[in-house]
């Protein structure tokens, strides 16, 4: 059946195609009961191995293709399932449902698996990414953010931003004109704490416990100098008058530091010695934030606190 996976840009087809191609209802039930094929949705397939080998995010790429190839020309991908397709950094995401918007004035509803939106759109809305409809990754992130917490919707609109989709006042402009979404007080929280710098979720994370925590709001991306003015680093963020550094370590990291040859350990080697040389540079302090640090933000907080010069503790 690899003929099926060629017939769309994403490995799905539906039981129709199949039926066209010359194979019988039989013989998808045999594909499926055999583990060859996988039921993304009724009628909707692509092999079994394509769905076991997908994370979360690429199996719900997969079940919103299905979706469209049922719905041709009637519905574009919005909110959360755009969001997902342009791919932008969603934190503990709701994948539960495919959010599509209408596009032939029917009204909204909800399906067990799908979420039709009756919203306002213009042809400019309208993008086209492959064979796939779908709303701009601007709109997206809006729309995706008014869905879920304001902390999800900083680290959506951050990269946004970060992915270069987005200037920082095309984002409160747009964000201005969807006052009549719903969640729009969250949505709006979520726009003001909006910032350009922040590279990973950890990263737009971090500047929400501090904003949660009631801790200034650093410098995103500070460049540290030497004395004769060259760049030797850039810390993910910083308070520079309160004397402290910001990093966020997440697991990825090193594997991203790794040149060829070099193991895991030398990396880890590599980057204590540059904190070190940055240390006596700036004469600042570095703390260092790892994901189950987020589970505790009043500690968290703390160790930022016992480490700002001056600054009173909680």
């Amino acid at each position: 059946m690899d003929e099926l996976l060629a017939l769309h840009d994403s490995p799905v087809f539906l039981r129709g195609e199949a039926l066209d191609h010359g194979y019988t209802d039989k013989e998808l039930r045999s594909g499926l009961r055999a583990g060859h094929l996988h039921r993304i949705r009724q009628g909707t397939y692509t092999l079994g191995a394509v769905w076991a080998n997908a994370d979360a995010f690429e199996r719900h790429r997969l079940k919103a293709a299905g979706v469209l190839l049922t719905h041709p020309g009637t519905v574009m991908l919005s909110h959360t399932s755009a969001a997902v397709e342009h791919g932008l950094r969603l934190w503990n995401p709701n994948l539960a449902k495919v959010h599509v918007t209408r596009l032939d004035g029917s009204p909204g509803r909800s399906s067990k698996d799908i979420v039709y939106h009756q919203g306002a759109w213009t042809p400019d809305d309208v993008h086209q990414k492959e064979d796939r409809l779908l709303v701009g990754p601007l709109r997206a992130g809006l729309e995706t953010a008014a869905l879920h917490s304001v902390e999800q919707g900083v680290c959506i609109l951050d990269s946004v931003l970060d992915m270069g989709h987005a200037s920082l006042d095309e984002l409160h402009g747009l964000g201005s004109r969807m006052l009549a979404m719903p969640h729009t007080r969250r949505l709006q929280l979520a726009c003001r704490l909006t910032r350009v710098g922040a590279e990973s979720v950890g990263e737009s994370r971090l500047r929400m416990l501090c904003w949660q925590q009631g801790l200034p709001e650093p410098v995103l991306q500070f460049e540290v100098r030497d004395h004769q003015g060259i760049l030797i680093a850039r810390t993910d963020c910083a308070w520079p008058e309160l004397g402290v550094l910001g990093e966020f370590d997440g697991r990825v990291k090193y594997g991203r530091l790794l040149r060829p040859g070099q193991e895991p350990g030398d990396a880890v080697f590599l980057e204590k010695r540059r904190e070190d040389h940055v240390r006596e540079v700036t004469g600042m302090r570095m703390v260092r934030v790892i994901w189950d640090d987020f589970d505790r933000p009043r500690l968290t907080a703390a160790r930022f606190r016992s480490q700002f010069n001056g600054m009173p503790a909680a």
